[in-house]
């Protein structure tokens, strides 16, 4: 049960990090608008969060969600930031 708390917050965590990251600092960042940004915010997310499937806690499911979250988060942000919001 607290695997799936774990992989749940890292889920939601990695997208609201992310979604506030591009809206505030990469506002002004034409290469945010690269349809490929969100996979490469993802994979980049999930290879750097993977050393911390070593601990007892996190697993590598709840850094693949990480990841899969931020590239979510990057996608919404950019999104936002062409609707004008």
């Amino acid at each position: 049960m607290f695997e799936l708390l774990v992989l749940i917050g890292a889920g939601i965590g990695g997208f609201v990090l992310a979604r506030d990251f591009v809206r505030r600092r990469l506002r002004f960042v034409d290469a945010v608008h690269h349809p490929l940004a969100p996979l490469a915010a993802g994979l980049g997310a999930a290879v750097l969060a993977w050393p911390l499937a070593a601990l007892p806690l996190i697993t590598t499911a709840a850094t693949t969600m990480f990841g899969i979250g931020t590239g979510l988060g990057t996608r919404n942000g950019v999104r936002l930031l062409k609707s004008g919001d």
